[in-house]
C-alpha cells in the first residue's frame, strides 16, 4: 500500500454526529455551530477575538483589506512579504492592490529579519510573516522591526493550530495585529475547508464580520428570533461572502478536541526523521533543532537530484511533495526574481516527507530506510 505525503485523519462517527446535529436542527450555515467553534478556539488560544471564515486566503484578505482602509494606505504601498508559501499569501496583497516586497528566508524558512529591515522604504506599510510549517523562526525580531518602523504585522498562521513558545501561542504575542489560521483539508485541525481571523482589536473585528458577511450588519444567526424587527438590517460596506458554516464548525469543533494529541504524535514523527538523517552530509533538515511545541504541519528535507529522489521514492510507494515553490519563479512576481537568493536555492532542492496520523512506526522506519538507501 502507497504512504501518501499529507493526509487526515478523522474522528468520523463524533464528526458525524456533529453533522447531524446541524441537519436535525436545520441550521447548517453561519451561526449556531460556527459560534461556538470561534468561543472555543479563543479559549485554546488565548485570542480576544476570532470570527470564523471559508478558508484562510479570505482571511488574509480581510486583514490586508481592513488594515489599508484603517491606516489609510494607497494603491500601490508595499507589504513585505516571503517567496517560500503558498501563493494565497502573496495574492492576498494583490487583492487590495499593494505591492508584495519579498524578503529572503532564514533555515526555518521564514522571513530573514537582517533581509526585511534591509526591504523596508517609504512606501513600505507592513509585513506579512508565515509560520513555515508550524515554526515561530525569528517572529520576535521581526515584530522589534515592524515597531521600530511603525509597521503592521500580519502573522499567516496557517500551518500554525497547536503552536506554542512556552505554552503561548504566538498569535497573541504582542505586536502582532492580526493572525490568521486555516482548517483546510490536510491541515492539522482538518474540515473541508474554512479558517480564521483573529485580531487583536475589537474593532477591526466588527469591521471583519461586516466585511465578511457582504457588508451587512446583522448576521442571519444574530438577527433570528429577536423579535418583529429583527429582520431589517443596514449595509454599510460592498463586502464578501466569506462567512464559515455550522458543518464546517461541527467538524472543527470534534477535532480541536485531539489537535494538541495529534501534534504530539507529529512531534514524535519529526524526532524519528531527525534522529535518523541528522548524520547524513547529503541531506539538510529544514529547522531543526526546533521549539519543543511546534506544530509540525509539514516536514521538510533539502536533497541534491530531488526529481530523482523523489522518482525513486515513488517506485517505492512513498509519495512526496514540495512545500513550496520560490513565487517569485510564477510569472506574476517574476519582477522579483532574483531579490531572494536563499529562497530560491532552498526551494530547487525542497522535499516535503510524509507526516500525518495515519503514519505507523513501520511505516515511519520504512520511509526512513529507503530514503537512506536511495542517498547512498
Amino acid at each position: 500500500m502507497s504512504i501518501q505525503v499529507l493526509k487526515p485523519k478523522f474522528h468520523v462517527e463524533e464528526c458525524l454526529n456533529a453533522v447531524r446535529e446541524c441537519l436535525e436542527k436545520g441550521w447548517t450555515g453561519m451561526g449556531f455551530k460556527t459560534v461556538e467553534f470561534e468561543d472555543e478556539w479563543k479559549k485554546y488560544t488565548g485570542h480576544s477575538y476570532a470570527y470564523y471564515l471559508n478558508s484562510n486566503t479570505v482571511g488574509l484578505h480581510l486583514a490586508v483589506k481592513i488594515l489599508k482602509m484603517q491606516n489609510g494606505w494607497q494603491d500601490g504601498d508595499e507589504i513585505i512579504s516571503t517567496p517560500i508559501t503558498f501563493v494565497s499569501t502573496n495574492h492576498a496583497i494583490l487583492y487590495e492592490n499593494m505591492h508584495v516586497t519579498f524578503a529572503d528566508v532564514d533555515d526555518y524558512l521564514c522571513l530573514e529579519p537582517v533581509d526585511v529591515e534591509k526591504k523596508i522604504n517609504e512606501k513600505t506599510r507592513a509585513v506579512i510573516f508565515v509560520g513555515y510549517g508550524g515554526r515561530v523562526g525569528q517572529l520576535d525580531k521581526i515584530i522589534e522591526i515592524c515597531k521600530r518602523h511603525n509597521l503592521r504585522l500580519i502573522l499567516d498562521a496557517a500551518h500554525m493550530s497547536g503552536t506554542r513558545v512556552n505554552g503561548i501561542c504566538p498569535g497573541i504575542w504582542d505586536g502582532v495585529d492580526v493572525a490568521v489560521y486555516s482548517y483546510q483539508a490536510v491541515k492539522n485541525l482538518p474540515t473541508g475547508d474554512s479558517g480564521m481571523i483573529c485580531w487583536a482589536d475589537e474593532e477591526n473585528d466588527k469591521i471583519s464580520r461586516h466585511l465578511g458577511w457582504l457588508g451587512i450588519n446583522k448576521d442571519t444567526y444574530a438577527r433570528s428570533n429577536m423579535g418583529t424587527y429583527a429582520w431589517k438590517y443596514d449595509v454599510d460596506y460592498v463586502g464578501y461572502k466569506y462567512n464559515g458554516n455550522a458543518i464546517m464548525a461541527a467538524i472543527a469543533l470534534i477535532q480541536l478536541k485531539y489537535l494538541d494529541e495529534d501534534n504530539v504524535r507529529r512531534r514524535e514523527i519529526v524526532d524519528k526523521y531527525n534522529e535518523a538523517f541528522k548524520n547524513i552530509k547529503d541531506i539538510k533538515i529544514i529547522g531543526a533543532p526546533h521549539h519543543n511545541e511546534c506544530s509540525y504541519h509539514i516536514y521538510e528535507i533539502m536533497v541534491s537530484n530531488r526529481d530523482e529522489f523523489m522518482s525513486k521514492l515513488a517506485e517505492q510507494g512513498i509519495f512526496c511533495g514540495v512545500h513550496y515553490r520560490d513565487n517569485t519563479e510564477y510569472s506574476m512576481y517574476l519582477y522579483a526574481h532574483g531579490s531572494c537568493p536563499k529562497a530560491h536555492e532552498v526551494s530547487q532542492h525542497l522535499v516535503t516527507l510524509p507526516l500525518h496520523m495515519w503514519l505507523t512506526d513501520e511505516e515511519v522506519q520504512k520511509i526512513i530506510n529507503t530514503v537512506k538507501k536511495i542517498i547512498k
